[in-house]
């Protein structure tokens, strides 16, 4: 595992009119179970299907229809809760969340309150190289999706798809442990690294697979520190929930914006209303949706449609010894047994997908550090200047692999291994093959250097005297002989070669 130092929370601070205040953040995170059913139905989870095509008679509240518990997705629940190291309960329950909404046609949800199905856990997030923060969770509750209300599509209606409607998701909670924007972000992302290496959230944020609600309180300096003694959250500020955001930009200017706008309240004399509040990015400013509801409000009572849910400590344990190396203990590998510097495996690491393509590489080619190199330099640069990412990529680990054991063996310079690059991912082809066939195989016979070398000192004496007298200038040579050799010298075999010809 990673050798981490553990910090508290550093918290975000703005100045005020009337003293500084402190930053308080906590985050419900709404993350889809990748399933191909509902939590209580057989009806499909496919994204961008037909409205209203993937609807069973229960996901539209059809009389006298009962629900199912989808076992496979209480299964990726209970993955999801031992990838974040948190208490498994074996018994569990779920309740009737009562409230209308057109696109709720049960008109309540089934969630979890009085006995989720995951406890306490922790997420650990490394803002800089070696430190790590630890943001606690606070349980993780299964419940189903709404459906979606759409109001863009005529002037006068609103239409309803219920596509969504009974669609399992894992409510994670956090406790109020993050204290600043950047760290909201840097936890979302690496919780979201977790569940994507677990496999039980594809954490497709553009599609509503991954969303998150920010809850935002400030207080004064040491009030922080009061509650952490007292678990009392008066100390901590009347909190405000920023519903449904789903960018990791908009999270942190929400929060930024949010936090001003309570600090400028209190310092006017005025008091935060503790409600529900949404982020409008084309203003950069929130705004009241609804009054905050309560537990109470919501008259939760126990599901009459479904018994309490009783998994077995066996299964839970079969589960974990399937669990697949997780994000921090990759990274940790692969400084180890690559000798990767920590930025190097943090890049490689941050994304399952590109984690195992890096891997793949490193295989074939034989070479960690060299593949890590032409991986993150070469690959990944051009597939981000194009707007693509690995999945997209048109040079596949053995292709670039090969130019990697290419290099290794000699057969080609860094130079003409940059211009095969170029040839395989905007042509494609085997590597050895295009150099074979191209001609591109590097000189290495000492011979056709020296030659080289000798024709250009004996047609630059001048240069000759400078490079005695200040040998740094000795590159000019190297130079003019790799271009003489259209790039396709051995750059080793000159250096040496320039070198004891020049006598230095």
């Amino acid at each position: 595992m990673l050798d981490l130092s553990f910090e508290a929370p550093k918290p975000k601070v703005i100045s005020g009119a009337t003293g500084d205040w402190e930053l308080v953040i906590g985050m419900e995170i709404h993350a889809q179970v990748s399933s191909a059913a509902k939590l209580f139905s057989g009806a499909s989870t496919r994204f961008g299907a037909e409205p209203n095509s993937n609807v069973a008679f229960v996901d539209a509240a059809m009389p006298g229809m009962l629900p199912v518990v989808n076992e496979y997705c209480i299964e990726q629940a209970v993955r999801t809760g031992l990838g974040l190291k948190a208490q498994i309960n074996l018994v569990s329950a779920f309740d009737r969340k009562n409230y209308f909404y057109p696109d709720l046609p049960q008109g309540y949800q089934i969630s979890q309150l009085y006995q989720p199905l995951v406890g306490e856990g922790e997420v650990l997030v490394e803002l800089e190289a070696g430190v790590a923060r630890r943001v606690r969770i606070e349980r993780i509750h299964v419940e189903q999706d709404a459906g979606k209300s759409i109001h863009d599509m005529d002037p006068n209606m609103s239409f309803v798809d219920l596509n969504r409607t009974g669609v399992a998701l894992m409510e994670i909670v956090s406790r109020p442990d993050i204290r600043g924007p950047e760290e909201a972000a840097a936890y979302v992302t690496k919780l979201r690294q977790i569940l994507r290496y677990l496999g039980t959230c594809d954490g497709n944020m553009q599609n509503g697979n991954l969303r998150a609600d920010v809850n935002v309180s400030v207080c004064r300096p040491g009030q922080y520190e009061k509650y952490q003694e007292t678990q009392d959250f008066s100390h901590l500020g009347t909190r405000c929930e920023i519903k449904n955001m789903n960018s990791m930009r908009f999270i942190q200017a929400a929060i930024e914006y949010e936090a001003r706008r309570q600090i400028a309240l209190l310092e006017d004399g005025g008091n935060v209303v503790q409600e529900t509040r949404l982020f409008d990015p084309d203003k950069g400013e929130t705004r009241s949706m609804r009054s905050k509801e309560e537990a109470h409000d919501y008259r939760y009572f126990p599901c009459p449609d479904l018994l309490p849910l009783e998994i077995e400590q066996a299964w839970v344990d079969d589960i974990a010894a399937s669990l697949p190396e997780l994000p921090d203990a990759k990274k940790a590998r692969f400084m180890s047994e690559f000798g990767l510097t920590d930025y190097d495996a943090s890049v490689l690491t941050a994304d399952v997908v590109n984690a195992g393509y890096f891997e793949e590489v490193a295989a074939l080619a034989g070479d960690g550090k060299l593949a890590a190199n032409w991986v993150i330099n070469e690959l990944f640069g051009r597939l981000k200047k194009e707007g693509h990412d690995i999945s997209e990529s048109p040079v596949s680990n053995a292709q670039l692999a090969g130019i990697i054991k290419l290099i290794k063996a000699g057969d080609i310079s860094g130079k003409i291994a940059k211009d095969l690059f170029e040839i395989v991912y905007s042509e494609g082809g085997d590597p050895a093959e295009i150099v074979d066939a191209r001609g591109m195989k590097q000189v290495t016979d000492t011979g056709a250097i020296e030659t080289a070398v000798d024709e250009i000192i004996a047609a630059n004496p001048t240069q000759v005297e400078k490079a005695k007298a200040n040998p740094k200038l000795s590159g000019w040579f190297v130079g003019q002989v790799m271009k003489a050799t259209g790039g396709k010298a051995n750059p080793k075999a000159v250096n040496e070669i320039v070198s004891a010809k020049l006598g230095l």
